[in-house]
């Protein structure tokens, strides 16, 4: 029995030159196939490449991309792997100062905290909604999405659309 197709997207934000041939390689080992990447600059830091992958492979590849990536000096990504029938998806973002984030997805990418996240950030920050904001946009994984946000706009000829209001 095979196992159901996952599919999910590679967004290297930011990746030194030199290292560029090397991911191409880490991820084509784990995907178990030879994949070129259409690279283009990074504005926002010098000698800086970007890209976007669309991938398909077996469910849990997302998490052995991420793996594989993890640790990489001045790279920054995103992983996704998108919610199939019965499981969820899931997103890994990195960034060279904060590591390695993970998040459970819905249907659409929204991030799902689960209820035991909920209930330690409510039971930590007691009445204090200052502290209850601050729990909660840790298990959000805020300090990345802040971090990276930059990098996500920072390629005009990028082919992904960025949806900030929808309704």
């Amino acid at each position: 029995m095979t196992a159901p197709n996952a599919c999910g997207v590679l967004y290297v934000h930011s990746a030194p030159r030199a290292l560029c041939p090397h991911l191409e390689w880490a991820v084509g080992s784990v995907l178990g196939r030879a994949v070129n990447f259409e690279w283009t600059p990074q504005a926002l830091i010098k000698n800086s490449q970007r890209t976007e992958y669309y991938w398909e492979a077996e469910r849990g590849t997302g998490a052995k991309l991420a793996s594989a990536l993890r640790g990489w000096d001045h790279l920054r990504y995103e992983v996704t792997e998108d919610a199939g029938l019965g499981t969820d998806g899931s997103r890994w973002m990195h960034t060279p100062d904060l590591g390695i984030f993970f998040g459970q997805t819905d249907t659409v990418g929204n991030l799902v905290i689960p209820e035991d996240r909920i209930r330690y950030a409510m039971e930590t920050a007691g009445a204090d909604a200052i502290e209850l904001h601050r729990e909660l946009r840790i298990a959000l994984g805020q300090a990345w999405d802040d971090e990276l946000d930059a990098f996500r706009h920072a390629g005009e000829d990028s082919a992904v659309v960025w949806l900030h209001n929808v309704g």
